[in-house]
C-alpha cells in the first residue's frame, strides 16, 4: 500500500457535473473514486447521451482507456466527489513487481467485464420492472459491501439517467417505480429509496434469470 500511495497523486475534488476526462482524451491515468459517485457516458450516432456505468466509492474509473490509449467515455461527477490519480504507466510498473496487486487489477478488469456481460443480459431479457429491481438490488449490494445500508439509500442518478442506463423510456422507468411501490416492495421519497421486500425483488428478477 505504501508503494501504491506513491503512484497515487493527490487528491483531487470533482464537484457535481464536472468532468474527469471526456471521450478521445488521450489515457494517462484511472482515478480512484474516494468520495461521491459518478456516470460514465458515451453519445450515440444521433447526438444522444447513453449512460454505461454508474460508480460509486471504492470503485474505479478510465478502465475504457487502456486498449486505443484514449478514453472512450465520459466520467461525470454525480455529486460534490474525490478522487485519487493512479498514473497508468507507473501503476503498471509496480504490477510487474506486486503480484497481488497485479492480481487484484487483473480480478478487478475480469469483474467490470462481467458487470457489462450482465448489463447486456438485463437490456435483452428483461421487462422493465425487471431491469428496475435488478438495478436497485445491485446498488444495495454494493452499498453493503461498503457497510452502508442495503436497504435505504439516495439515488444519485436522475430518473432520465437510470431509463438511459436501463435502455428504457423515462415514463416506463416512473410506471415502474410506481408499480414496485405499489406493490409494497419498495417507498420511494424523491430520491430517496427504502427496500421493503428484497426478498420478492430476488424473486422479481429470478423468474427471467
Amino acid at each position: 500500500m505504501q508503494r501504491l500511495d506513491q503512484v497515487a497523486g493527490n487528491r483531487s475534488r470533482v464537484r457535481k457535473r464536472d468532468s474527469l476526462f471526456w471521450p478521445g482524451d488521450p489515457f494517462t491515468a484511472l482515478y480512484a473514486i474516494g468520495l461521491g459517485t459518478f456516470k460514465t457516458v458515451v453519445l450515440t450516432e444521433d447526438g444522444r447521451e447513453q449512460v454505461t456505468g454508474y460508480h460509486m466509492a471504492g470503485e474505479i474509473v478510465g478502465l475504457d482507456g487502456i486498449g486505443n490509449d484514449r478514453y472512450v467515455c465520459q466520467a461525470v461527477a454525480l455529486e460534490d466527489s474525490e478522487v485519487r490519480v493512479l498514473l497508468f504507466d507507473q501503476l503498471a510498473e509496480l504490477a510487474h513487481h506486486v503480484t497481488a496487486l497485479r492480481h487484484n487489477l487483473y480480478r478487478f478488469i475480469s469483474n467490470e467485464i462481467c458487470r457489462g456481460q450482465n448489463m447486456m443480459l438485463l437490456l435483452g431479457s428483461m421487462r422493465a420492472e425487471e431491469r428496475l429491481a435488478l438495478f436497485l438490488l445491485n446498488l444495495a449490494q454494493r452499498y453493503q459491501t461498503r457497510g452502508y445500508s442495503s436497504c435505504e439509500f439516495v439515488l444519485r442518478m436522475t430518473r432520465e439517467e437510470i431509463a438511459s442506463y436501463l435502455g428504457l423510456k423515462l415514463e416506463t422507468v416512473s410506471r415502474s417505480f410506481s408499480r414496485l411501490q405499489g406493490e409494497g416492495l419498495i417507498q420511494v421519497q424523491g430520491r430517496a429509496i427504502k427496500l421493503l421486500d428484497s426478498s420478492a425483488l430476488k424473486q422479481l428478477v429470478g423468474q427471467r434469470c
